[in-house]
């Protein structure tokens, strides 16, 4: 059975994953796309999102190349699908990522409004799961075929998954910047108590990489 994980989740020095106040023209909420710019220049960043050759090596896009590697099949919040909140009004909307996703296999979206599956290039299929978390795992699980599942966020469905003791692993990005408010990562969550301790750190030119193991 492979593992349930999370890659390169980025989170402020105050612990947010997020800004406040998400829309179309903030997809990461207000300041939340700062967390990510130490990421744009490297090279897997540059060929998976941008389609492009080229760019950075070294320790940042070393961890990238691993947050990719024996993926399986996703887990994401709404949220982290699209803006739009309650009732799907219709299926116009289909992500942030154009008609090629880079995820390049099967998608599951925690919502609680149900929708058809939706079928994208490249192999992606966004599943929308009204069950819970649990049951968004199982599908996954079977959909990965014994490789891993990525919990790709946001903060609110990486706590979720943490309380209940489901990721075996976790690689954090700390970015030297505030944002001040937003969606904060461990409010509520124990993770000493829960099991978990770091077992690795690494710090690049530009943020610091942490990896949290489940005992």
């Amino acid at each position: 059975m492979g593992k349930v994980r999370v890659n390169f989740f980025c989170v402020s020095m105050d612990g947010f994953g997020a800004g406040p106040d998400q829309s179309l023209q903030q997809p990461l909420g207000i300041g939340g796309e700062s967390l990510h710019e130490w990421a744009f220049g490297t090279r897997t960043f540059q060929k998976m999102l941008f389609g492009k050759e080229g760019g950075s090596t070294g320790i940042d896009d070393d961890f990238l190349v691993r947050s990719f590697d024996n993926l399986g099949a996703w887990i994401m919040g709404r949220n982290m699908f699209g803006p739009i909140r309650g009732r799907w009004p219709d299926e116009e909307w289909q992500g942030w990522w154009g008609p090629n996703p880079p995820y390049h296999s099967p998608v599951f979206v925690l919502t609680n409004h149900s929708r058809a599956p939706l079928d994208m290039e490249g192999g992606t299929t966004f599943h929308f799961v009204t069950d819970g978390i649990h049951a968004a795992l199982e599908r996954a699980r079977a959909a990965a075929n014994g490789k891993d599942i990525r919990v790709l966020g946001g903060a609110s469905t990486i706590r979720q998954y943490l309380q209940a003791r489901l990721i075996d692993e976790m690689h954090l990005v700390v970015v030297p910047k505030l944002l001040g408010q937003g969606e904060p990562l461990f409010t509520g969550v124990d993770l000493v108590k829960l099991g978990y301790s770091v077992t690795q750190q690494v710090t690049s030119e530009t943020v610091l990489h942490v990896i949290v193991t489940k005992n």
